[in-house]
């Protein structure tokens, strides 16, 4: 997921390159107008018909070396003759650190074949693509499974990594790359310190075997680890609604609290001088912040190991890998879980979407300045462009982080607060568990024209993404 490495609405992420990508494949049509004309009574229920995936774990004594099944049951809505997954610790930011993914075996009644695709990733390849001995009909359901091996590499803040007491890795397994009403995701890797993902929610069950002495953090609601036998131990968890998964494997010392029925885990290493308590506590003071902006929290637990300071943190549906003490970072991850956890995206051709979104969510701790706000909001680049339309981080990270914030903020005062966070819950609710779009945020804003004014300016929204 996202990495934030600072207080990003004073750019302060620099550094990196890329070249020209292909365009961001096109986006669906608005699926679910909202407002405070056409509010849904409830918030959307996930698809009944969402794949189902079982991923089992197992972290080697060398903690580096991690061995795996991935078995997913998809049910697609559009014929499809293949399955796409995407193997993310085989992107350039990734592989530079020594992690890599690698298929060793597919299996499954229908299964003809399978093979990798590049998708501008490095060795093996970004994409691994299991081919089918005949299309499936859209409703019919197929059940593939997928052996696999993780190299962990070294120290340092990634979504994968070792340090002393604890290994730890998010989107470690085959994601599953479909976009409902759209298809396969098949957008290229990009060196930036951004992701390209786009995911549909899946009922999701983990299961992580490790070294009896070490304790397990991970994405959904966890049961008691297994009795030790013969040195090792195994952890189960269940998310229902679950777009990707991270894993952290060390020596915590672990806190629990419970904060509006949402049973709040954090874990600290026992050499870092910090607090779980406080860190559990400051993770509940910011889900009741956000609950009053955007809704009530969207998953029964979330999960919070902190990792070695490494000045980000990177969240993933009902966890957050968390290596800074910043509690602005805190309360962006945790937005993160209304922004692509709940509301999700095409990373790639949406970037704003959810980056936007939490970056503009900090605000509920700490008020932006009017004229910080007004020279982001004037800063280079459109919010709206994909990660193929950004040259470097810093242009990256003004535009999409800082500046649509400031775009967000802005809109929310000449709207008006009450009106516009009335239009925002609408939007969140009638999105939550789907792949939104720009054109969805325009449908909530249609009753608020000054709203949608600074957004088109801002190039957040294209005039075909304007309510009608």
């Amino acid at each position: 997921m996202r990495r934030v490495l600072g207080l990003v609405l004073a750019g302060l992420l620099t550094a990196g390159c890329t070249a020209s990508e292909p365009a961001a494949a096109p986006a669906p049509a608005s699926s679910s107008p909202a407002g405070p004309g056409g509010c849904p009574a409830e918030r959307a229920a996930p698809d009944p018909d969402r794949p189902v995936v079982d991923l089992r774990f197992s972290l080697a004594e060398d903690r580096r070396t991690v061995t795996g099944t991935e078995t997913v049951v998809f049910t697609p809505d559009l014929p499809t003759a293949e399955l796409v997954f995407r193997l993310v610790p085989n992107g350039p930011d990734s592989t530079a650190r020594g992690n890599r993914l690698a298929v060793d075996a597919v299996r499954g009644p229908d299964v003809a074949g399978s093979r990798y695709e590049g998708a501008q990733a490095e060795e093996p390849g970004g994409l691994h693509v299991v081919q089918l001995r005949s299309p499936l009909a859209a409703g019919e359901s197929t059940e593939v499974a997928l052996d696999f091996t993780l190299q962990l590499g070294g120290a340092g803040f990634e979504r994968l990594g070792v340090a002393e007491d604890v290994s730890w890795w998010g989107s470690g397994a085959p994601l599953l790359a479909w976009e409902p009403g759209v298809g396969w995701a098949r957008d290229p890797f990009v060196p930036l310190a951004g992701e390209t993902a786009a995911s549909p929610v899946a009922d999701t069950t983990v299961t992580v075997e490790a070294p009896a002495d070490l304790t397990v953090l991970m994405t959904g609601a966890q049961d008691e680890p297994t009795r030790p036998r013969e040195g090792r131990r195994t952890w189960t968890a269940h998310e229902p609604v679950a777009r990707d998964v991270s894993v952290a494997v060390g020596e915590f010392v672990t806190a629990e609290l419970d904060v509006a029925g949402v049973r709040v885990t954090t874990g600290v290493l026992p050499r870092s001088g910090r607090d779980p308590a406080r860190l559990a506590r400051e993770a509940g003071e910011a889900i009741e912040r956000l609950a009053d902006r955007f809704g009530p929290f969207p998953y029964a637990s979330l999960t919070i190991p902190w990792l070695p300071e490494a000045g980000g943190g990177i969240e993933y549906p009902s966890s957050i890998l968390l290596a800074t003490g910043s509690g602005q970072v805190l309360v962006h991850e945790v937005a993160h879980m209304w922004f692509y956890g709940m509301v999700g995206d095409s990373q790639f051709r949406d970037p704003w979407l959810d980056e936007a979104f939490a970056s503009y969510a900090e605000s509920v701790i700490a008020e932006r300045p009017a004229p910080q706000v007004t020279r982001a909001l004037a800063a280079e680049g459109d919010v709206g462009g994909s990660m193929a339309e950004f040259p470097d981080d810093r242009r990256y990270v003004t535009a999409v982080y800082a500046k649509g914030a400031a775009m967000l903020l802005t809109a929310r005062e000449r709207a008006g607060a009450a009106a516009f966070d009335a239009a925002l819950r609408c939007y969140a609710d009638a999105q939550a568990w789907a792949i939104a779009t720009p054109a969805d945020v325009g449908a909530a804003l249609a009753d608020l024209p000054a709203a949608l004014t600074v957004l088109q300016e801002a190039g957040a929204l294209d005039p075909e993404d304007l309510p009608r």
